[in-house]
């Protein structure tokens, strides 16, 4: 059990993305004002070989950096993080995430007014503007999770029957009860993981972010959607949507059920995956395309063009455009304009 003496603790779990991790943490540090002697940034090092470290900790004196001797996965580095946070409230954040200037009053003030939370995710979009549809989650059983894997969620994407995974039957704009959250962004109260217990370590890859939300609800509180803020995630940088995705991601599913499931519910979970997996690989891409390089603008955050202009702007003029994002302290800027390819990451010189 903790005793939380900061309002805050956001832990990022980073490997091999020195500049995406870069303008995350500008993006926090800016949505931090106001708390930031209250609240703290603890980053956790996968053992990356870019020089993460040795670029950023010059960079960002106040945040906590923690080097790990090797690659320990998510779920794990996650947990390294957790025990030495001090927040009242866990942020976990990916490293390739933008958050708005709003984005922590909002889900701090939503999460303290609101009885019997869990935990809450929030609105995300990519790096082309586009809403991503893991923002918010159903509980997958065995015919949600069937219907994931087999394509059918995808082809009919607002069905309340074929689109349970993605909660596709209720609009993006409107807040409300979510089962199961995204570890892209995921706000949890202190008090729900002392009682849930922190990720399981079991999970390497995939699905530690649907346990940990099940678990929470298990534990007798609920999840929750945020619609009223935006946080940009390069999507394209983190998950590759190719046939070793869906069998990685297969895995993890089976580990899930063979946790949560037993008997005939569980043999027909993994009979229906089984076969999901199977018309997946067939029409999933063997390779992932590499990036071009060429990108159309940089929309620099500076103090007449904040976070949250920039992700507005994401979604409207600029949509479907190769844009990179820079902070304007930053050596660098980024973008992931297509789940597709690998991000784009360039150096740029530093303005004032």
């Amino acid at each position: 059990m903790h005793q939380p003496n900061m309002i805050l603790s956001v832990i990022i779990v980073s490997y091999q993305v020195k500049y995406f991790l870069e303008q995350c943490l500008f993006s926090v540090e800016k949505a931090l004002q106001g708390i930031r002697d209250e609240a703290e940034i603890i980053v956790v090092d996968n053992h990356s070989s870019d020089g993460t470290l040795e670029y950023l900790r010059p960079r960002f004196p106040k945040v906590t950096f923690i080097a790990l001797p090797d690659n320990q996965g998510f779920s794990r580095a996650n947990n390294q993080g957790l025990q030495k946070a001090k927040g009242r409230y866990i942020l976990f954040l990916n490293p390739d995430t933008i958050l708005p200037e709003d984005a922590c009053k909002t889900c701090l003030s939503f999460m303290a007014s609101t009885p019997g939370i869990g935990a809450a995710g929030v609105r995300m979009i990519d790096g082309s503007g586009q809403f991503l549809k893991e923002s918010r989650r159903g509980f997958p059983t065995p015919w949600v999770a069937f219907c994931k894997l087999s394509g059918l969620t995808a082809l009919f994407p607002h069905s309340r029957r074929l689109a349970g995974y993605y909660m596709g039957h209720l609009p993006e704009s409107k807040t409300h009860p979510a089962p199961i959250l995204s570890g892209a962004c995921m706000w949890v109260d202190r008090t729900a993981l002392d009682k849930a217990g922190p990720f399981d370590e079991q999970f390497f890859m995939y699905a530690e972010d649907i346990d940990l939300s099940y678990r929470i609800e298990m534990a007798g509180f609920t999840n929750y959607y945020i619609a009223e803020t935006t946080i940009l995630h390069f999507k394209g940088e983190s998950t590759r949507k190719d046939a070793r995705y869906v069998k990685l991601f297969y895995q993890a599913m089976a580990r899930f059920r063979r946790k949560h499931f037993k008997g005939p519910l569980s043999r027909l979970f993994n009979g229906l995956l089984e076969i999901a997996v199977w018309l997946r690989v067939r029409c999933s891409p063997r390779t992932v395309k590499t990036p071009s390089g060429h990108y159309d603008m940089i929309l620099t955050e500076n103090k007449d063009h904040s976070f949250k202009q920039i992700i507005e702007e994401l979604e409207g003029p600029y949509r479907a455009k190769r844009v990179l994002i820079h902070a304007g302290a930053s050596g660098s800027a980024v973008g992931s304009p297509s789940a597709e390819e690998r991000g784009i990451a360039i150096a740029m010189p530093v303005t004032h």
